[in-house]
């Protein structure tokens, strides 16, 4: 099927970053609706959710291999102007004229990543909205074998929005953390959406969950699913110990920093630390004898593989967690909802509806 001339002369409203900065650098602007090209698909975009890589890619903080202040997103430097947004969920409007056409009108879902092999543990070397235009637009182009059908998902448009990096993030830490049911695992920042999916996908597993969140949001983190919460703003380990006093399975952690130095006893025998993010600090020490004297792991993880993405939808098909929508903004309140995701006094995702 090719794009009727109506929607290919068509522009769209769409928002995108012009260099590195504050939410100052996103502009409103008005560009052509993109038409799909052989293998692709154009999506109409009902919700996208923000993510930290959205703000970590505008202030270009991922820094460079040899040079870790250099500005610069997920991958390298950043091609401006970017259209933002990895997690999308829309209608299929058109398909590519090699693309199987009854897609056209089905609901989906868009994995944000690109892969470095077509194999089911392939490792995603790019990412939607960082090094290709995302979803911050009300159509988006995607690969064809990046889209899943959702259509008979129970969730709504903004909780499949929620889905993809957050949750696709944590289930990757989850599989490669081998978290099995009867394991007690400790997720950090869980009251972020990485952290927050992770308690709940881990809590589905079979897992007991303690989760480390502050203050106010403590209660969310407990609805959510966490069997037990630690308050961050007094002594996390402490209170781990004090919560799992045979040990810890596998650490969940978003955090990073000095935690991992001091929380490394926590675990058991054969435990599994995967650390997915540095929102406390990306230096690190710790004693190397607790690690190698007790066969522990420390994994880092990134997003998610192709395998896990599918088990994730089928997640979401079968309505098997709750993503908690934090608030929604539309489109062109782009820089405001970056600002509420920069503030981090939310619980859950924040989703902009074009």
């Amino acid at each position: 099927m090719t794009v009727p001339e109506t929607v290919s002369a068509a522009t769209m409203q769409a928002v995108r970053i012009t260099a590195h900065g504050g939410p100052e650098v996103l502009e409103v602007v008005q560009v052509p609706v993109p038409a799909p090209a052989a293998g692709q698909v154009l999506v109409q975009v009902r919700a996208v959710a923000l993510n930290n890589t959205d703000l970590w890619t505008r202030q270009g903080a991922y820094g460079l291999p040899g040079d870790p202040d250099a500005l610069a997103g997920w991958r390298g430097p950043v091609d401006f102007p970017r259209i933002q947004g990895a997690d999308v969920a829309g209608i299929v409007a058109a398909v590519g004229p090699d693309v199987a056409e009854d897609l056209v009108g089905r609901r989906v879902v868009i994995d944000p990543a690109r892969y470095d092999a077509e194999t089911p543990d392939a490792n995603p070397v790019g990412l939607m909205g960082s090094e290709w235009d995302g979803g911050y637009a009300e159509h988006v182009l995607a690969p064809a074998q990046r889209i899943h059908d959702v259509t008979s998902s129970p969730l709504s448009d903004a909780q499949l929005a929620a889905l993809p990096t957050a949750y696709g993030t944590a289930l990757g830490m989850i599989e490669r953390g081998r978290v099995r049911a009867g394991d007690t695992v400790l997720v950090t920042g869980a009251s972020g959406g990485v952290g927050l999916a992770a308690v709940q996908l881990a809590r589905a597993r079979g897992a007991t969950v303690l989760a480390v969140s502050s203050g106010a949001k403590l209660a969310t983190v407990r609805e959510a699913g966490a069997h037990e919460v630690i308050d961050r703003g007094a002594d996390v380990v402490e209170q781990a110990r004090t919560a799992a006093p045979d040990g810890v399975d596998v650490v969940l952690d978003v955090v990073a920093g000095q935690l991992v130095g001091e929380g490394l006893p926590l675990l058991r025998e054969g435990g599994r630390w995967v650390i997915v993010g540095a929102l406390g600090g990306h230096e690190v020490a710790f004693d190397v004898r607790r690690l190698y004297l007790h066969n522990i792991q420390l994994i880092g993880s990134s997003m998610h593989t192709p395998a896990h993405f599918d088990l994730l939808m089928d997640t979401a098909r079968a309505g098997q967690v709750q993503p908690v929508i934090a608030a929604t903004f539309p489109l062109g309140q782009a820089a405001r909802a970056q600002e509420e995701l920069g503030q981090r006094n939310h619980v859950g995702k924040i989703v902009l509806q074009p």
